[in-house]
Order: C-alpha cells, then structure tokens, then sequence
C-alpha cells in the first residue's frame, strides 16, 4: 500500500507542474502567474478539490508532456461560497484545447449545471490543438461546446481573460455574464498569425482584439485590469451579488446605512437647468446603502450607467441615462448595453431601478447605419418581457421615445414616479416650438418674445403634474426622499415571490 501511495503521490507532483519549471520560469520571467497560482488568489485557502489532474493528452507521444492536457478543473470555495473553477495552463501546449481537456471542461460544465454551482474561468490560451482537430475525425469531435451554446444562464458564468485568449477561452468569453480584461492581452477568434496566414492582412494584437477595442466598440469585455490580481479580485465583486444559480435569489446583506436616510445632498447634486450637467453616477451612490457601486461596462456606451448595488440589503440593478455624455442621449452601444444588463438582471432575479435624465435618442447617419430601430425595440423587447421587480423615477427630464425605453409608463414598471421639476415630452421644448410654430415664428414681428411665450406653454406640458393628474404616473415624489421611496415600493414589490422572474430572457444570447 505505501509503495502504491508514494506513485501516486509522485505522479501528482509531478502534474503540478504544468509543462514542467522551465516552462513556469518562462511565464513569471514575463509577469504571469501559472494557472494553480491564479486558483489560489481566487478561491478560499484549502478549498480547492481539483478533477483530473492524472488526465493528459491522448495523442500518442504526448502523455509525459501534458499534465492535465492543459486545463485545471475542480470545486472550491470563494468568499465561503461553492463555486467550479477551472484554469487553463499555458505551459502545457500554450493552453491549446486538445480532445481530453475539452472532455474534462465538458464535464465540469455539465456539473456546474447539475448541481447549481456558479462558474469561475480564469483564461488564456491558443484554441484548438494541432494535430488534435485535423482531419474530419479530429474537426467532427471539435465543433463548438453544446455545453455553451445551451448554457441558458442557468448558472452565473465569470471570466477572467488573464492572457492572450484566441479561438475557446474567447467562446467562453463571449457566453459569460462578466468578463474582467487584463490590459495588454488579446481576445479573438484567431491571433495575428493566423490572419495573416489566411488573408494578408497584418495587424497587431491590439488593433486585433486588445482592451481598447473591446472597451469602446465591441463592448466584450466589462472590465479592465493592470493586473491579474485586479481581474481576479473584479470576478469576486461581481459574484458577490450574484445568487448561485437560477434557483436562487441573489444575497442579501446587512447593512447599517438607514434605508429611510434622507437624501439633502441631492439637491445640489442634480442642477435644475436642463442644459447643465451633472454626474449621475453621484446620485446613485447617494442613494443605494453605503456608497457602494460596481459598475458594468464603464467605458461602453458612457452616456448609459448599468450598476449593481444594493438598497436596504437587497441586490438591484440600476440602469441610470449619464448627463456627463452626450447630455445622457442613447446611441447604439448605450442600447446593446441596456438589453444586455436587462437580461442579467432579469435572469438572476435582481429588480430594476431606472433614473431618467435624457432628451432622447443620438440620431445621426452613424447610428442608422448601426441598426439603431432595431437596437431600440430589442431593448423595448427585453424590458417588456422582463419580469422582476421594476422601479422608474424621472429625475430631471424623459424626452421622446426614450421615456419607454427607461421604463415609463405602460412598460411593465411597478411604479413610475418622478421629481417635481421633471419634464416629460415628446421632444424638448425649443426644438418642438421650432418645428411646430416655425413658420409662424418666421412671419413674426417679434419673434423671440413670440418663441418665449411659446416656451412657457410647452414647459406647462412637460411638466410631471399633467401626467399625474390623470394617474399615467404613481406620484410624485420629494427627491429627498428618493432611497426612502424605493426601499418600500422594493419590500412590497418583493412579497410575493421575492424577486424572482419568470427566467424568460435566460435565453437571449449573451453579446446579442
């Protein structure tokens, strides 16, 4: 017996090392970690259980050179709470995917779903192995992972990109619910190589798929890191508000901050001046308990703010309009975004608060040309079959059809309310005026005195009390008393199944 436990101990050690010392030398010498020194940032001391760690590659020739066949997988605990963990190892093949390392991702997978385990990805790595996927044999068994594409958010799913990411570890990417960046790597569907090899073209990494593009124009990536430590410690953040699977209600957390607090502050925050700007996101932080955000998609389609955070210990997400840019006006990016969080959220059974201050949608060529009609009623489709808890407060103004897009009336919200100087209307003001009275402006003596006289007349119209007093809006409320406000209408909201959805958005395809 003692003789069989010391092979088997010989055997494991020697797995730990991955493609062998020189190989790890190799990875720290350029500032990397290996993929068991990533696991043991991200899980909880003496909590990792690894499976398959005596697998390697089945080709033959390989079996001494493979420990693992490249991927480490197994449960553990993070934050206290259980998790499936799994790691791709550089330093066996450059972390390619070879025919046992896809079997053993499959089964973690379909574990994580059986049992309602959350997913923790930390990746990297060169796509599909050569000679593993030559050939009709090779390529037949390596088609896309069906344990992805019939994923259904049935478990969160966060992903770390931690390293130059081409072909798999960018499908797992793609099908996350939160994806954290390290700066200066690449996440593609092939690397420069390869592109060139098949096209010509010659492009760098970041040009290809570095942080800059999927921060501004792709909006792949939520998150964005100097270090691997940050990646690692923004996937904890975000699980944080995350319940452990569909089965479940997010975790509520005590907080001491009152959810009766008067809101004083926020008056100076939010100018009455409709042309002023102010920064939304000071507002949310005055709102929720203590302070707390985190934010998703800082960088993508700025003008709109999707943040997590929690209100008298309850889990919300806020979809906020950002004066800050573009006078807090949605354009394409802003409403990929939206439909996105909407299903997030929707999906995890997180309610919905949303604070308006926008005069309506960007329109321009550039947007027409990004499908910006469809980009609106997707974002229409996701709200209107949304089924959490939904909140909507106008704060300074709602203009046009973007007020259904921010959960206005007759758009499934629980209640919508609004400050006492909100304006609401089909178009603002002076472009209304404009384009109504023009030609009579035109014809007028005094045609300034004439527009203002018009304006004080269409101020009337936007305001919130119109709509009030034919019940279109629950109530109007004192902005002091905004976190006030919704911590009841939540409790409420909340009786009758908590917060939970009827999931009918867990099949929208993440990225869509």
């Amino acid at each position: 017996m003692k003789k069989d436990i010391d092979e088997l101990l010989r055997r494991k050690e020697n797995a730990k090392l991955g493609g062998g010392e020189e190989k790890i030398k190799r990875l720290h010498d350029v500032g990397f970690y290996t993929a068991r020194e990533r696991i043991e940032k991200l899980v909880d001391k003496a909590t990792f259980l690894e499976f398959g760690m005596l697998a390697h590659s089945d080709q033959v020739g390989s079996e001494d050179k493979s420990a693992g066949d490249g991927i480490i997988t197994g449960l553990a605990k993070v934050d206290g709470r259980p998790a499936v963990v799994q790691a791709i190892d550089k330093t066996v093949f450059a972390g390619t995917t070879g025919m046992v390392h896809a079997r053993k991702t499959k089964s973690i997978h379909a574990y994580a779903l059986k049992r309602g385990l959350p997913m923790f990805n930390l990746t990297e790595g060169g796509g599909l192995r050569m000679p593993d996927g030559m050939g009709s044999d090779g390529i037949s068994q390596s088609l896309f992972p069906e344990e992805l594409l019939l994923h259904r958010r049935q478990v969160p799913m966060m992903t770390a990109v931690l390293g130059d990411s081409f072909g798999d570890p960018a499908w797992v990417a793609v099908t996350s619910d939160f994806v954290s960046q390290r700066k200066g790597t690449t996440m593609a569907v092939a690397g420069p190589r390869i592109l060139e090899m098949a096209t010509g073209e010659k492009v760098s990494d970041e040009e290809l798929g570095g942080w800059k593009l999927h921060a501004n124009t792709t909006g792949q990536s939520d998150h964005f890191s100097e270090t691997e430590e940050e990646s690692i410690e923004e996937l904890k953040r975000f699980f944080s508000y995350m319940p452990l699977n569909a089965d479940e209600e997010p975790p509520f957390k005590q907080s001491n901050d009152d959810p009766y607090r008067r809101l004083d502050e926020v008056i100076d925050l939010v100018p009455s001046r409709r042309a002023q700007v102010y920064d939304m996101k000071k507002v949310i932080q005055s709102i929720v308990d203590d302070g707390d955000v985190f934010e998703i998609k800082s960088i993508y389609g700025p003008a709109l703010l999707t943040v997590l955070a929690r209100i008298d210990g309850r889990v919300v997400g806020i979809i906020a309009n950002q004066p800050l840019k573009y006078a807090g006006s949605a354009g394409p990016h802003e409403a990929d975004k939206a439909t996105e969080f909407i299903c997030l959220c929707d999906s995890y059974h997180i309610p919905m608060i949303f604070l308006h201050d926008t005069p309506g949608f960007r329109v321009s060529r550039d947007a027409e040309k990004y499908k910006m009609p469809t980009k609106i009623l997707l974002w229409n489709q996701a709200l209107a079959q949304s089924s959490v808890p939904k909140i909507s407060v106008v704060i300074r103004k709602s203009i046009g059809a973007a007020f259904a897009n921010m959960c206005g009336p007759t758009m499934g919200a629980d209640f919508v309310v609004a400050w006492p100087g909100a304006e609401i209307n089909f178009t603002g003001p002076e472009v209304g005026v404009n384009v109504v009275y023009g030609r009579k402006l035109q014809q007028s003596e005094d045609p300034e005195k004439e527009r203002l006289e018009l304006l004080k007349t269409w101020e009337f119209d936007s305001s919130p009390y119109k709509a009030a007093a034919k019940y279109l809006l629950e109530d109007i409320i004192d902005p002091r008393d905004t976190r006030k406000f919704l911590a009841q209408t939540l409790e409420y909201a909340c009786v009758k199944n908590g917060p939970k959805s009827k999931r009918q958005l867990a099949n929208w395809p993440t990225q869509f």
